[in-house]
């Protein structure tokens, strides 16, 4: 049955290269999501962004001594160039710094101050007096007031999560210096999150489709009681406040980049010149809303931008909100200060996209923290893509091409076990969909390669390569059983490979986009021409592993 599905992805700061991290946390799982809901025939609409604002940008342009502007724009570009050779299909992907996010993101601010839910308070603020000025969220450093751990930001803490207030940190200290801040009063505009707070964990307990650590934390955090927060700050780079007498304040960048995902789906409305085309997305009860996050950000898309939606009024809230855990390097925790990542254009000048997407998907984070290794990437690179089912698609397609006419051979009467295999592919691609449906990528993947290891298992016991001579019929019956299979296996694969996956489908013989045949069996019949079939993976060199791991720790090549 047709959905109407609307995907927000997380929106990346512009201050530094992509990271597997990323990659795994967000992306790539909804990449896979939206790619398999629009090839079984949903609306799909799929969103994000480069967060060209907040002090990860400031701090980057003060480094490198050039304009926070420069710096977004410069790293804006180098996301889309990866998204592109990733395959991260995004209907669109814009900025925090366009016209239509600046008037939409004031829209929600005044919408909310004039229904009281925004209001003006006194604050105190930290104030470096050597730096002589105010301190935003990243320019601030200490000790988590919940967790203890050291390093929390004037913002959020990475290590347990919970957001911060500055003036909540124990031994603060400015990121630039090191000076200990005084803290001085600044009148500004504080969310009423208190108010959201009984509605909030009415509405969380019915979402028992949510992931358990993200409705656990999320429960955990509305039961332990909400504060209302500031949303604007003293920094001269961001979205301007709508109002005359505060126009040196900005919008805080964590209220204003959430209703990005508003702005671009009203955007790619405008972009198709049909202004009212994201009214369906946003405004019908039918549709489901997705956002796919890590799990640093479960708060803002769970508890935050749900609080403005209901405010704002008249736009639906989140469906679902399955938020990925932390992806480690080597064993040790992803660190971009110390280097300690794989930087995503580097791989990407290096190796084919597919393999990526394969091993990230195959051991996604979804409910516990989980790690890379460059041995890990290509033992399985070696031993699953090309040895179980690249080597299954070549020898098949090979064979059949060679021995056939090029054609898909005409079976005799199946037998029960080629019955079975068939049924199995059928019922096989029935339950991918239905945990892709449920955002279960891992198992989603791990079943579909199941099928390939038991069609390998199935020629081995059928041989049709040695009895081709002796009863061509019968080879024939084990061979377009096969094929029939394996055209099975390109549609299930494709949300998770889809460079390779177009590739095997033009192999079989058929026409235009593999998106254009939908998600369904589409099996070849007897007699379609074949194309000359390749190889769909690059056996890689063991080796390498030693010498790619000797990488980290190594600033990324831009």
């Amino acid at each position: 049955m047709s959905e109407r599905i609307f995907i927000g992805v997380a929106w990346p700061y512009a201050n530094g290269p992509l990271h597997m991290g990323h990659i795994a946390g967000a992306y790539l799982p909804a990449d896979v999501f939206a790619r398999y809901h629009r090839l079984k025939g949903s609306d799909v609409l799929m969103v994000s962004g480069s967060d060209m604002h907040g002090t990860p940008i400031t701090l980057k342009a003060e480094e490198e001594g050039i304009k926070p502007n420069e710096v977004a724009a410069r790293y804006h570009q180098q996301f889309l160039d990866c998204w592109e050779k990733l395959g991260i299909s995004f209907d669109l992907y814009t900025s925090t710094e366009t016209a239509n996010h600046y008037a939409v993101a004031q829209d929600v601010f005044l919408s909310l101050f004039n229904k009281g839910h925004i209001y003006k308070s006194g604050m105190s603020q930290p104030f470096c007096p050597k730096c002589q000025r105010f301190l935003p969220d990243r320019y601030l450093e200490g000790i988590c007031p919940f967790c203890h751990a050291a390093g929390a930001r004037g913002d959020q803490c990475d290590a347990c999560g919970k957001p911060i207030n500055a003036v909540e940190l124990i031994e603060p200290r400015c990121r630039k210096c090191g000076t200990p801040p005084e803290f001085r009063d600044s009148e500004h505009f504080f969310l009423k999150l208190t108010a959201f707070s009984d509605r909030l964990l009415l509405w969380v307990k019915q979402q028992s489709h949510w992931r358990p650590n993200v409705l656990h934390f999320t429960s955990r955090y509305l039961e332990e009681g909400l504060r209302d927060r500031a949303i604007t700050r003293d920094i001269e780079w961001g979205i301007p406040l709508p109002i005359a007498e505060y126009e040196g304040k900005r919008l805080y960048v964590w209220f204003e980049a959430v209703i990005g995902y508003l702005s671009a789906t009203r955007e790619w409305a405008e972009s198709r010149r049909d202004g009212d085309k994201w009214t369906p997305f946003w405004k019908d009860e039918s549709t489901k809303s997705y956002y796919f996050i890590g799990k640093d950000n479960i708060p803002f898309h769970t508890i935050i931008w749900p609080a403005m939606l209901m405010g704002y009024d008249g736009l639906n809230l989140p469906y679902d909100v399955p938020a990925n855990e932390f992806l480690t390097i080597e064993g040790k925790k992803l660190s971009t200060s110390r280097n300690w990542a794989v930087w995503v254009p580097d791989y990407l000048a290096r190796y084919d996209p597919d393999p990526l997407r394969y091993i990230l998907t195959i051991n996604m984070p979804e409910t516990a923290d989980t790690d890379f290794s460059w041995r890990e990437f290509f033992r399985r690179n070696n031993d699953e893509l090309v040895a179980t089912y690249g080597n299954l698609v070549n020898r098949v397609l090979t064979f059949v091409y060679r021995n056939f006419e090029e054609s898909v051979p005409q079976p005799g009467e199946l037998d029960g076990e080629s019955l079975a295999l068939l049924q199995r592919a059928e019922n096989t691609l029935m339950s991918v969909g239905d945990l892709l449906s449920g955002c279960h990528f891992r198992e989603a993947i791990r079943s579909a390669m199941s099928l390939a290891q038991e069609t390998n298992r199935y020629l081995d016991n059928k041989s049709p390569w040695k009895i081709i001579k002796e009863d061509r019929a019968k080879a024939a019956t084990a061979l377009y059983t096969a094929v029939g299979v394996i055209a099975q296996l390109k549609t299930m694969l494709y949300p998770f490979l889809p460079f390779s996956s177009q590739k095997l489908h033009a192999y079989l013989g058929f026409d235009g986009s593999i998106t254009d045949y939908g998600w369904g069996t589409n099996l070849p019949p007897p007699g379609q021409k074949l194309a000359l079939p390749q190889p769909l993976f690059v056996k890689l060199d063991e080796k390498l592993a030693e010498s790619e791991s000797a990488k980290l720790g190594q600033p990324a090549v831009e």
